[in-house]
């Protein structure tokens, strides 16, 4: 017996073992990296979990630190100036401090340097004679548009201004939507990755970073050590495969050519001879599409359940202790002024990624709605109704059920009406953390520039927000006296 429960215990580490989880930032270079990784080490006996759209540098990092990943792609410059905050060259330094801070590694050069620049197009350019960066210095009539990320990155925007001493303005934008802008003249400078595929499709000129400010950013696979030791020599032989033209090829080829990721991984992999008959899934595009609605209702009216539950026994409770209700709603409106995006990141390091932080965050953007109104709708109840309950012996529990509460209710309701029309839109966001949903379709079309995509995802989205009014104005018939609606 002995003999048996020990054989059970090794078989169940050994198939543990071959689960790794790849995870992937939300652009388009990152999911190719990612395909490719997650393919080669399928193709060496691995089962892959594919954790994508992970956000950011911080988003993808934190689900690194706690396990939620196992691997992901990264770049040495950001490794160095964004997660251990000091400039470093050399991987074996790098290696260094990763050990020894982190418990974490990187693999070898993939091959190919994708360094941060500032693009311009080339005609406009060639006319104000702008070369480099330090060109840009009296052009204070050009409009610079940077991604949210670059803004504020050590190795971006402020730090790049101080050395550069440039007198411009930037505004914010989307990454994946600054090249229509900069293509349509919205803007007239943007930040971008050396290797994007835009940059031969709009003609745009890399302006030379003459003094030398921005770190290498050798494209690298960063992992936990305890990632398995064959998993790591597997990832090596990706060493010096891919050049920087080889890797704008296959940017291209997704943003352009329409190939999706697993295509282009698939290619890259069999021509290098690193793995064969690597077959892209084929995805049907309304079962895709159930699936994705499917997560995104549940992830909505969970929360939403659990906002239920909680709010207005909380709303019952306030309203009879009447000191406490002004301090229960400061505390409950500070959670509406994080933004949605932020407060995913904030609970990463507390419950990793996926279901559990996206129905949380939900749960608390819904809870401040539900109990304000049903506060309000307790509070609104004709003092003389109350007087006479009391008159007649009700007690406070027969008070508020038989009086109180189906007064309220039309508030109420009006409440969790708005909660669910806010969570679905809220509900997008959760594919930043890989917990799926419509988002999905918006997060990958943003980071292709492909509206098809966006609207794949926004447009249910928008329905589904539409069909929640329209039911809950239906239930309202249900459950409120006529006389209140």
């Amino acid at each position: 017996m002995t003999r048996i429960l020990i054989f059970l215990i090794v078989f169940t580490t050994a198939l543990q073992a071959q689960t790794i989880r790849v995870g992937a930032k939300h652009f388009n270079e990152g999911y190719i990296l990612s395909e490719i990784i997650s393919q080669l080490l399928e193709s060496n006996g691995y089962t892959v979990e594919r954790r994508y759209n992970l956000g950011g540098t911080l988003v993808c990092f934190e689900a690194l630190r706690n396990h939620a990943i196992d691997i992901y792609p990264e770049y040495s410059g950001t490794i160095s100036s964004e997660i251990l905050k000091q400039k470093v060259e050399g991987r074996r330094e790098l290696n260094q401090l990763l050990n020894v801070q982190l418990n974490m590694s990187i693999s070898d050069s993939f091959g190919f340097n994708n360094t941060y620049a500032l693009v311009i197009k080339k005609e406009l350019a060639d006319s104000l004679g702008i070369v480099s960066i330090s060109d840009l210095r009296n052009k204070t009539d050009l409009n610079l548009g940077l991604s949210y990320e670059f803004l504020k990155r050590q190795d971006g925007w402020d730090n790049l201004n101080n050395v550069y001493k440039l007198n411009l303005l930037p505004t914010g934008l989307e990454h994946g939507l600054a090249y229509q802008a900069l293509n349509q003249g919205k803007i007239d400078i943007t930040d971008a990755y050396s290797t994007d595929g835009e940059i031969l499709k709009y003609k745009l000129t890399i302006l030379a970073d003459n003094n030398d400010f921005f770190p290498r950013y050798e494209a690298v696979a960063i992992y936990n050590n305890s990632l398995e030791a064959k998993a790591k020599s597997i990832i090596d032989s990706l060493s010096n495969s891919i050049t920087e033209q080889q890797m704008q090829a296959m940017n291209a080829a997704v943003l352009y050519e329409k190939k999706t990721f697993e295509m282009v991984a698939s290619e890259f992999l069999e021509k290098h001879g690193l793995a064969q008959n690597q077959k892209s899934k084929s995805t049907n595009l309304w079962s895709d599409l159930i699936a994705k609605t499917a997560r995104h209702l549940f992830l909505t009216f969970f929360a939403l359940s659990l906002a239920v539950l909680f709010s207005i026994p909380l709303g019952v409770l306030v309203y009879w202790n009447p000191r406490l209700s002004r301090i229960v709603l400061y505390v409950i409106s500070l959670f509406q002024t994080i933004p949605s995006i932020a407060l995913l990141a904030i609970l990463i390091p507390f419950m990793g990624i996926g279901v559990a932080p996206a129905i949380v965050a939900l749960f608390l953007y819904a809870v401040l709605p539900i109990l304000r109104n049903t506060l309000t709708g307790l509070q609104s109840v004709d003092p003389l109704l109350k007087k006479v309950a009391d008159g007649i012996g009700m007690s406070r529990f027969q008070k508020l059920r038989w009086v109180e509460f189906p007064l309220a209710l039309p508030m109420t309701m009006a409440g969790v009406r708005t909660a669910a029309v806010i969570n679905v839109g809220t509900a997008t966001l959760a594919a930043f953390i890989g917990a799926g949903g419509l988002g999905e379709f918006i997060v990958t079309g943003l980071a292709l520039n492909n509206s098809e995509l966006i609207l794949r995802g926004a447009v249910p989205a928008a329905l589904l927000a539409l069909s929640v009014e329209i039911g809950f104005s239906q239930l309202e018939k249900q459950f409120v006296l006529k006389h209140l609606r």
